[in-house]
């Protein structure tokens, strides 16, 4: 059930990094991609849709952990807290000025929210490339711990959520902000296919026979989660499939 459960977690952490990876790296370009305050409302609306349902498959991924192996969850609070700590509240930023802007029709409220999704946005990407670089560097041998060369590593991780949210806007926008997602270099399904090798290539600097749980957490957290996976594939393909077209006009954020 260990090998069952470590498949599971890879997925949700993939999934998270290509789905919510896209929607961060719209937010770290948003400044770029909308020029003024209609084509900023415009390249979020691409990301309307999708965010909430995207966060789903970190939530899941915690879920596995927290059952299956909590000493990984000891060891990251553990060696890496400012950085998680980060990265919490870079998500609660971003989620805030996500949901806050739309509340007060006023130009400065939504630019101070657009500031937050931006800042929110980098914080994410700099703090999970922290994490990811800080995983790669175990897997050649350096222990998870603060302030390392993982974080230095993460620094182009981050950048490439950059690109894989350049590549997601071209997909979604219309217009000008379109044009210039255009101008960057990133291709969706090459950024995403890069983040699915990172978070496969971090899960080998993970020691899994020495953070896993008792057998019989194993078995529950990875039957319940291997039947729950369809509905959650199931439920984002729908998700997708319905909003899979451009954005002409501002949403409700």
């Amino acid at each position: 059930m260990e090998i069952v459960a470590v498949v599971v977690l890879a997925v949700f952490v993939a999934g998270y990094l290509v789905l919510a990876g896209a929607d961060i790296g719209v937010g770290m370009l948003l400044p770029v991609l909308g020029r003024d305050a209609r084509e900023r409302r415009l390249v979020i609306a691409g990301i309307a849709p999708f965010f909430l349902g995207n966060e789903v498959w970190l939530v899941s991924a915690v879920g596995v952990v927290a059952g299956a192996f909590p000493g990984l969850e000891h060891r990251l609070l553990e060696g890496l807290f400012p950085v998680v700590s980060g990265l919490v509240l870079a998500w609660v930023v971003r989620d805030m000025g996500l949901w806050l802007r739309g509340r007060v029709e006023a130009a400065a409220w939504r630019a101070g929210c657009d500031g937050a999704i931006v800042v929110g946005s980098w914080g994410l990407a700099l703090a999970w490339g922290s994490v990811l670089g800080t995983l790669l560097v175990a897997a050649a041998g350096e222990p998870v711990s603060g302030m390392n060369a993982g974080t230095v590593a993460g620094l182009p991780l981050a950048a490439l959520f950059a690109l894989h949210g350049a590549g997601f806007a071209r997909w979604r926008l219309s217009g000008a902000p379109l044009e210039r997602a255009r101008r960057w270099p990133g291709r969706y399904a090459v950024t995403g296919a890069v983040l699915v090798a990172v978070a496969v290539l971090a899960g080998l600097g993970v020691p899994w026979e020495q953070v896993r749980a008792s057998a019989s957490a194993l078995t529950v957290t990875a039957g319940t989660t291997v039947v729950l996976l369809p509905a959650l594939v199931g439920a984002q393909a729908l998700v997708w499939w319905t909003f899979r077209g451009r954005v002409h006009s501002p949403s409700y954020l």
